[in-house]
């Protein structure tokens, strides 16, 4: 029943009455897509049940960033954690979801780069009824890296950004200011410090943001676990949504 109602509430929330996007027939579920251009990343993508038959409704996409262990040439891997591992037990998950993959490298630590996640945006806000005001920016660890960097590079891009056992550039965060952020850590993460996300909380907030942290006690870098499986976060997640432009 508490399933029922959360999902509900959901779905209740995910369309705003006077959205009037284009239409695009695409397959509903989780599937493994191609690179938008030479040289791009592939991705997986998932579409809720239920988009098909809801008409000309605008959809919130959430776009996953994946950790230095997910990387490679098998896409499928990026269904270990996070959003894509939900969405194959959840059909119904009522968002678009977009998790690309990075390519082998020598270095784990190569990190995400806006250009190429870009051109997916670009392309998804092209081809899918996604609602331009709430696209949403996760990762894990690398990902949450990831998910600052971009944040900050182009905050104009995003509703919300959730970065999870990572850190951020301080000397950015006065260009978060006006961002909704939820950030997760544990406090025994040997992995990536906690402070990482503590001081980038805290330079945001010294610039006038207010970005909301979560330190979970006893946990070490897997608190991506608690986070993602947390319905709190996702109800967060479709409240927010960036100005419409003037």
């Amino acid at each position: 029943m508490r399933a029922a109602i959360f999902v509900a509430a959901l779905l209740m929330a995910a369309f705003p009455a006077d959205a009037k996007p284009h239409t695009t027939p695409v397959v509903e579920g989780q599937t493994a897509q191609p690179p938008v251009a030479p040289g791009g990343l592939p991705y997986l993508l998932f579409v809720p049940k239920g988009y098909a038959a809801s008409g000309d409704e605008r959809w919130p996409l959430v776009i996953f960033l994946h950790g230095s262990g997910e990387r490679g040439s098998d896409v499928e891997l990026v269904k270990k954690n996070g959003p894509p591992k939900l969405v194959e037990k959840d059909p119904a998950f009522p968002f678009i979801v977009i998790s690309p993959q990075l390519p082998p490298s020598s270095d784990e630590l190569d990190p995400w780069t806006p250009a190429p996640l870009d051109a997916i945006l670009d392309h998804a806000l092209k081809t899918l009824r996604v609602d331009p005001s709430r696209v949403y920016l996760t990762g894990l660890s690398l990902g949450g890296i990831g998910t600052w960097a971009w944040g900050a590079a182009e905050p104009q891009r995003f509703a919300a950004l959730v970065p999870v056992a990572a850190f951020g550039d301080p000397t950015r965060a006065c260009r978060l200011k006006d961002m909704p952020i939820w950030a997760f850590h544990g406090d025994k993460d040997d992995i990536v410090d906690p402070r990482g996300d503590i001081d980038m909380v805290a330079a945001v907030r010294a610039c006038g943001g207010s970005p909301k942290l979560t330190i979970y006690p006893d946990t070490g870098h897997w608190s991506w676990e608690a986070a993602y499986s947390d319905p709190q976060l996702w109800i967060w997640l479709l409240e927010q949504r960036r100005p419409r432009s003037k």
